[in-house]
């Protein structure tokens, strides 16, 4: 077994919150009874608050951050899993306030591990990560809800990054009229090559004069921004539509009226990749894999970097100027 190996840690100290490469040994592992040697992690949102001295989501210091890996079992004490078995783990505590993925191994509770499905490789796998697993429980939500291809068009907020991309890409794999909407101009081309039968700016949902409710355009809609967007997207949902909504870049208040709710039927379903149900989890992984897996996942992914690499990976991806997916090779 190994005696030590990098990680990519961040630390509270005085003069605030520093993050950077350091060599750990399995001892300094928190509590956990499967042992992951991990091959892949990837960058999100999330990772790059937890990495923030503001960011308000790393519960504790020090910290290795990645919220999502994929990898192989060395030892396990768990009585689903043994060693050699190729297996994922996203959401519950990990990058938050258990050692997460920026790192050569991991050790986790079992009940946090979903195996790998048929025809996933472990890379592919954190091409989608957290941001692909979000995107198709959206999708999976919605249709849950109703939603169908030949019920009219879909609006993708936030189009160009991890969540969007991936929702543009399932969507469209499931035969859906996609809208992507971004504030990216030049990035118009990317998401016309993702399949994006209508590309609009993010003005075109959000500016202008808020109306409590709008000329309908959208039968449904895949929100990860929120905030405003979310606010003005709601007044233009069809009679009976959804919008699923998970990420908060446009802001977290929503300052709407239930107009939308009381008169036209919408429903805003709130999706939750962090704790949601071991069943769903595996489901979700389970189409991922099948219906949900985007024709060319390899359009998704942007670059992949080593943990060496994180710090401007980070800073892009909080700073708005990331595109598609960016996955992290642990070893």
């Amino acid at each position: 077994m190994v005696s030590s190996f990098n990680a990519f840690l961040v630390r509270q100290e005085e003069n605030g919150v520093t993050a950077g490469m350091t060599t750990l040994a399995l001892d300094d592992l928190p509590a956990g009874d499967v042992l992951v040697e991990v091959h892949y992690s990837s960058v999100n949102y999330k990772d790059a608050l937890a990495c923030s001295p503001d960011g308000r989501v790393a519960r504790r210091y020090p910290l290795v951050p990645g919220i999502d890996l994929a990898g192989v079992v060395r030892s396990s004490e768990h009585p689903r899993f043994r060693a050699g078995d190729e297996v994922i783990a996203t959401g519950y505590e990990l990058g938050v306030s258990h050692a997460g993925g920026y790192s050569a191994y991991a050790r986790l509770p079992g009940d946090w591990l979903v195996p790998l499905p048929d025809g996933m490789t472990l890379k592919e796998a954190m091409i989608y990560g957290t941001a692909g697993f979000t995107a198709a429980l959206s999708v999976h939500r919605l249709e849950q809800c109703g939603i169908r291809p030949d019920g009219g068009k879909l609006l993708v907020t936030g189009a160009t990054g991890g969540v969007g991309s991936m929702a543009v890409s399932m969507l469209i794999r499931r035969g859906y009229e996609v809208t992507a909407s971004t504030g990216k101009a030049a990035e118009h081309g990317f998401l016309a090559k993702l399949g994006a039968q209508e590309i609009i700016s993010r003005d075109e949902v959000s500016g202008g004069e808020h109306k409590a409710l709008g000329q309908t355009r959208w039968q449904g809609a895949v929100d990860p921004v929120g905030g405003g967007t979310l606010a003005a997207l709601l007044s233009q949902i069809s009679y009976g539509g959804c919008v699923a909504v998970s990420g908060l870049t446009g802001g977290s208040a929503v300052e709407t009226t239930v107009f939308p709710f009381i008169l036209r039927g919408v429903s805003l379903l709130g999706i939750d990749s962090v704790y949601c149900p071991k069943a769903v989890r595996e489901e979700i992984w389970r189409r991922l894999a099948t219906d949900l897996r985007p024709r060319d996942p390899a359009l998704l992914l942007e670059r992949e970097i080593a943990l060496e690499e994180l710090p401007d990976a980070l800073a892009a991806i909080r700073g708005g100027q990331a595109r598609g997916r960016t996955v992290v090779k642990c070893r």
